[in-house]
């Protein structure tokens, strides 16, 4: 039964909407880990349960949880933003851990994991990105889109793209994209005195390895390192992907 991944609880927001999460106790004396998910991911992905279970047998506090909208958490899709999401994240941050937490940011937790830490960063003892796609409503998706596609997002409000992670289509709202524009990082230094570790796959078709190198470059710290591997994906959630995550967010305390 140990094994077993801590049960949800459900966090009380303002506006009456609940945050899943689970949360593993551990000792005081370590920093906890906080696991930011992906956009559209849950907190019940391999790579949050994989940290979970190692923090279980490091007696370490593990925290995950599911945005607005997300998972088992309560909301409209279609009414989610980078800063409802962050606001879900420092939440999270605040009412649920406890005194220092690695903050761990997979694709868009990536962002919100950076901008928590940005937020709060008596409490960042340390960041781990995965595939992060930091200011990815405008480098990734509006920079990327045709005039055409464009053009379908400003009158429609939403663009429907096929996905090929799941059958249902991926919907692009054009208010994630304005909205966006109110939280990007990488027009100025990223400014964070704590380590930086960024995890990022060459075979990713979402977030180009380009896209961290403009990364790294941007934060301003000392203790930044990159590990990019050759044959890697998007998810990063391969045996050897999770191994590496593990090795990587358990070196830096």
């Amino acid at each position: 039964m140990t094994d077993m991944p801590s049960p949800p609880n459900f966090l009380a927001r303002p506006d009456g909407q609940r945050l899943a999460y689970a949360h593993l106790p551990g000792s005081d004396t370590a920093p906890g880990l906080l696991f930011c998910g992906g956009f559209r991911s849950d907190m019940t992905g391999s790579k949050a349960l994989a940290l979970e279970a190692a923090a279980r047998a490091r007696g370490r506090a593990c925290t995950r949880f599911d945005y607005f909208a997300h998972g088992q958490s309560s909301g409209d899709f279609s009414q989610g933003s980078i800063g409802r999401w962050l606001a879900d994240t420092l939440a999270v941050l605040d009412q649920v851990a406890t005194g220092p937490q690695i903050l761990i940011g997979s694709s868009m937790g990536g962002w919100l994991a950076t901008l928590a830490a940005l937020a709060r960063p008596t409490r960042c003892a340390g960041l781990v990105l995965i595939a992060p796609a930091l200011d990815f409503t405008e480098a990734l998706m509006w920079a990327q889109m045709t005039p055409a596609q464009r053009a379908v997002l400003e009158r429609d409000g939403v663009l429907r793209e096929p996905s090929q992670y799941s059958d249902q289509p991926y919907e692009y709202f054009h208010h994630l994209i304005v909205e966006g524009r109110q939280h990007l990082l990488l027009d100025r230094p990223i400014e964070l005195a704590c380590p930086v570790r960024i995890l990022q796959g060459m075979n990713d078709p979402d977030v180009p390895w380009q896209h961290a190198l403009r990364i790294i470059q941007a934060f301003s710290g000392g203790d930044v390192r990159l590990t990019l591997l050759k044959d890697g994906d998007h998810r990063l959630s391969r045996p050897e992907d999770i191994a590496l995550l593990i090795e990587t967010v358990f070196g830096l305390a």
